[in-house]
């Protein structure tokens, strides 16, 4: 199994009491103003980019990118991006939901994104952690009583199956993004087992 080089992305959302885990060695990019939720929790991260519209000024120091304000992708899919370049194959972000809903959104393709080409993605934010399964089986650690959400984000996702872990159950079934029937679930564990055969779900897990 190829070793996981994780990425820690700081980004301009909402955090909600978040503790966010830094694992050892990981690659910690700033996100525009992403760098002052990093300097509230004492996290010198290693690069800083953004177009800093929303920090409102360019920061001093090294390893700083200023992009563009006009370009094809946010500072967050920027920064997912930097973490690729960098061979990171495990990607997790903070403040990744809450505040701008289409930003929420963007965020929710590049999570699905990045696990179309095999990396792992977890955002955190607003209360929740969202995560993206692509072609395979997951466990999906969470907390009995706690609401647990399975979207399509392909039109079609074929082969899902509940295997153990919450109280409504699906086995083979098809889920489409036009019809939200795996939204409001919950944990009957502290875990659950969920598996998609052909297509890509996005999983978010009240925390």
């Amino acid at each position: 199994m190829e070793k996981l080089k994780s990425c820690v992305i700081f980004g301009a959302g909402k955090y909600d009491g978040f503790a966010p885990v830094v694992p050892e060695n990981a690659v910690v990019i700033a996100a525009d103003a992403g760098l002052t939720h990093c300097r509230e929790l004492n996290i010198t991260p290693d690069f800083i980019l953004g177009d800093f519209d929303s920090l409102g000024k360019v920061p001093k120091g090294a390893n700083i990118t200023r992009l563009p304000v006009e370009k094809d992708v946010t500072d967050t899919f920027a920064a997912a991006q930097k973490g690729v370049s960098l061979g990171c194959n495990s990607f997790y972000i903070y403040g990744g939901m809450g505040g701008r809903p289409d930003h929420s959104a963007a965020n929710y393709a590049l999570c699905a994104s990045l696990s179309q080409e095999g990396f792992l993605c977890s955002l955190f934010g607003d209360g929740y952690e969202v995560t993206a399964l692509t072609n395979g089986r997951r466990t999906i650690c969470g907390e009995k009583g706690k609401t647990v959400s399975v979207f399509s984000f392909s039109e079609k996702c074929t082969g899902v199956s509940y295997f153990s872990g919450l109280k409504y159950m699906l086995t083979d079934a098809v889920l489409n993004c036009f019809f939200p029937l795996g939204v409001s679930n919950e944990f009957t564990a502290d875990s659950a087992d969920i598996e998609v055969k052909n297509g890509t779900l996005l999983i978010m897990r009240e925390r």
